[in-house]
């Protein structure tokens, strides 16, 4: 069974080195202060960083919870998404991070697992990657929002 993923991810370059990306990123709770498609967000655990921390997410009626598999600061953050409809068996969220000059280039790329192999299956695993590259591209936007202005 094959895993849906949006492609090599979204991309987009910031114009502010990765530690400073990383820095707001590492605020694992608190995405909501940047990303615009997130209404709330909170830690769920004691633990604020790095892998097992977790948060719940509050987007429109939807509350997900995410929990961190990676942690790699700089470099990487991948986290499991649970919450989402019953059509998917997970999906994960990775941000990378990678400098080019005095910016940093920043991919974000959802993998979704397909419930089963059936075409019904696959094609609910397909649109919900749809959805959540949309999700992606306003996460990214937000991103580098909230950085650009905390490093002027």
């Amino acid at each position: 069974m094959a895993d849906h993923t949006t492609d090599d991810g979204d991309q987009i370059i910031i114009a502010a080195q990765p530690d400073a990306v990383w820095a707001v990123l590492a605020e694992f709770g608190h995405i909501s202060r940047w990303a615009p498609n997130v209404d709330h967000s909170c830690l769920t655990t004691p633990t604020a960083t790095g892998v097992d921390a977790v948060r719940r997410v509050q987007v429109g009626r939807n509350a997900l919870l995410e929990r961190v598999v990676e942690w790699e600061p700089g470099l990487q953050l991948s986290y499991a998404i649970d919450g989402l409809p019953p059509v998917v068996t997970s999906v994960t969220n990775t941000w990378r991070l990678e400098p080019v000059g005095v910016s940093t280039r920043v991919t974000l790329r959802s993998t979704v697992r397909p419930k089963g192999p059936r075409p019904p299956q696959q094609v609910a695993a397909r649109v919900l990657g749809r959805v959540l590259t949309k999700a992606s591209k306003q996460m990214l936007a937000g991103l580098k929002a909230r950085v650009e202005e905390k490093n002027q």
